[in-house]
């Protein structure tokens, strides 16, 4: 391979000192190199003479020959090497709501690390918070935790925040500066549904309050827009996470702190064994970033 590339370079350059400094190698090197492809092939390759370098008839035709395969060669280590640092193929990352924004610095590091790479966003919805994982629509999903499933792997901690509750903007707790996580037992919230395991939506929705009172349940709403439209039609009320202030405004809607609200954490997971190289990279740079 080094004398094809030496060949290669000194058909281009038709000069032997420029052909030796331009691959860090001694003139006598490339003169070696040359004598050696002549020897075997039995014909020159290049006319030599004190004041000029050029190929022969037969040097032209090896260079065209060479010149392709060399190429799709370089092409191929490439690619290998490329797909051993995680660096092409594509990645898709599972979002609820609009949470994704709070780690856009991350999305942002991993895209400039990982040019080659096709980042999807896809969403995933409060009802079936694990489904795109465990049926491989996603190849890593951002979750509030804790996430307790066999079947799932829970990584570093990107997001920590408190909880809000959205109310309706006629609501009387619409006017407060904070409200309690009491104040949760004289409404009423909206589940997600049967399918979430009760730990995991009670992190956000608790079905007692701290001392103890229930928290009254209405229907379940699957989707942060449908749980967002029942608060506005006055239905009810729900603990959303903070960064709903942010990117969730609405007029008729409020949104009023819970002073006594636990830490909400959120973390990327995956499924148990089957983390790509691109998913490990990723992780990684979130790792780096949050530590």
């Amino acid at each position: 391979m080094r004398d094809i590339e030496i060949f290669l370079t000194l058909a281009e350059e038709l000069h032997f000192g420029r052909t030796a400094d331009r691959l860090l190698v001694s003139r006598a090197r490339v003169s070696q190199a040359i004598k050696l492809q002549e020897r075997r092939i039995g014909a020159p390759l290049f006319e030599r003479t004190s004041r000029r370098v050029r190929l022969t008839p037969i040097g032209a035709r090896l260079r065209d020959d060479l010149a392709a395969g060399h190429r799709l060669i370089e092409e191929g280590l490439e690619r290998a090497a490329s797909a051993a640092r995680g660096r092409t193929g594509a990645l898709a990352l599972g979002i609820m709501g609009v949470a994704a924004n709070e780690i856009h610095d991350i999305v942002e590091a991993f895209r400039d690390a990982h040019p080659g790479c096709e980042l999807n966003l896809r969403e995933a919805h409060v009802a079936d918070p694990f489904g795109p994982l465990r049926a491989g629509a996603v190849d890593l999903q951002l979750l509030w935790l804790p996430v307790e499933e066999p079947d799932l792997t829970v990584g570093p901690v990107v997001i920590t925040e408190r909880l809000v509750l959205a109310v309706s903007s006629r609501h009387p707790l619409a006017g407060r500066a904070a409200a309690s996580m009491e104040d949760l037992a004289d409404g009423r919230v909206f589940g997600t549904g049967d399918d979430v395991p009760a730990y995991f939506e009670e992190a956000v929705i608790p079905r007692v309050t701290p001392q103890g009172r229930p928290v009254p349940r209405g229907p379940a709403a699957g989707t942060v827009q449908e749980i967002l439209a029942r608060v506005a039609a006055g239905q009810g009320v729900q603990p959303v996470p903070a960064h709903a202030v942010r990117y969730l405004a609405r007029p008729d809607i409020a949104y009023v702190p819970l002073h006594d609200s636990p830490p909400l954490r959120w973390g990327l997971v995956w499924r148990t064994g089957a983390a790509t190289p691109l998913a490990h990279a990723f992780v990684q740079i979130a790792r780096d970033m949050r530590e």
